[in-house]
């Protein structure tokens, strides 16, 4: 199928499954951008709140995506240029000689085979004299084997700031105006029609909007390596583009060998899916991360095509229905059945 007709045909299906969860009352609203090449087209359906229509120029809350816009990208820049290597152990960097975690590598976490404690809550630490990075490797290590938890992103954050010694929101901000993001941040962003408003936790009581809706990283002021960024379909469409450019060889802030390695399955994720580096991977090559809000990207590196979508699912409540829908109408518009071989 052509680029120009498979970005109608896939913009309409898109745009579909998002009007009825909006007509069935499942969530507000969303947006969404689908590309390939130069081309792209964006969809927005339904309201960021009750009055106010979603648009491509929105801000959404990412939640998970953060871990692979922000802190992935930023450890490829590290690992190039020579201040973090992906198989050192944590003790090579903080200070966890004697810990259980001490051992546990970058690489590890990525993967997410660190074995940390799958817990994110992180209230038991308040108040605490011990340093955060130090807490969560003193905890004793799981099994071994493949488990997806948010404290080794979270740990990545802390260790970035250590590296270069400047806020993690300051090191990801110079990313992505790197590649041309300009509404993209960590928040909090003032509370407006222009930022769509999360879960309303307190019957009642005013949704969260504007600020994280990650209780960890909430605890730790908003900035985390797991969570707590958002953007707009029109910057989760500039990302997507560069990232499956430098996936080809381009040159930018991120490595392509880096970004290659990471699209390569590593570990065995379970349901027919792969974890790369950060990323999961699927059988038919289709490269995706979610966001615990409702947001997804999807990436075919193969035919440099993508599909993001941004939603505030949760604002119903935590069941989301519809959203797994949504998402694998998404990942099928990627598939080589779906869209066959580029012209």
């Amino acid at each position: 199928m052509r680029d120009g007709d498979w970005l109608t045909e896939t913009g309409a299906r898109i745009r579909g499954v998002l009007k009825v969860m909006v007509d069935a009352g499942w969530l507000p609203g969303g947006a969404a951008v689908i590309g390939t090449g130069g081309m792209w087209e964006f969809v927005a359906v339904g309201r960021t709140d009750g009055e106010s229509d979603t648009a491509p120029d929105v801000a959404y809350d990412v939640a998970s995506l953060t871990k692979v816009m922000a802190t992935w990208p930023l450890v490829g820049r590290a690992v190039a240029e020579g201040v973090l290597d992906l198989d050192a152990p944590m003790s090579a960097y903080l200070d966890a000689e004697g810990l259980p975690g001490a051992p546990v590598t970058t690489r590890q976490i990525l993967t997410h085979t660190a074995r940390l404690n799958p817990v994110t809550w992180l209230e038991r630490y308040v108040g605490a004299d011990q340093d955060l990075a130090e807490a969560i490797l003193a905890d004793p290590l799981e099994e071994p084997g493949y488990r997806y938890v948010d404290r080794g992103f979270i740990l990545l954050g802390l260790l970035l700031e250590r590296l270069y010694d400047t806020g993690l929101d300051r090191l990801a901000g110079d990313l992505w105006d790197e590649l041309g993001m300009r509404s993209t941040a960590y928040g909090p962003l003032v509370r407006s029609p222009a930022v769509a408003p999360t879960e309303r936790r307190l019957p009642g009581a005013a949704p969260a909007w504007g600020v994280v809706h990650d209780e960890a990283a909430a605890l730790m002021g908003g900035v985390a390596g797991h969570a707590g960024v958002f953007s707009t379909a029109i910057d989760l469409g500039a990302y997507a583009r560069e990232v499956l450019r430098l996936h080809g060889g381009g040159s930018g802030p991120v490595p392509s060998p880096f970004v290659r390695e990471s699209w390569q399955p590593h570990v065995d994720a379970g349901q027919r899916l792969w974890r790369g580096l950060g990323w999961l991977i699927t059988p038919e090559g289709v490269v995706h991360h979610n966001g615990f809000t409702g947001t997804s990207l999807f990436l075919h590196p193969e035919s440099g095509r993508y599909v993001g979508v941004l939603t505030n699912a949760v604002h119903y409540g935590r069941d989301r229905v519809g959203l797994g829908d949504l998402r694998s109408a998404a990942r099928a518009a990627l598939t080589p059945q779906a869209h066959g071989s580029p012209p």
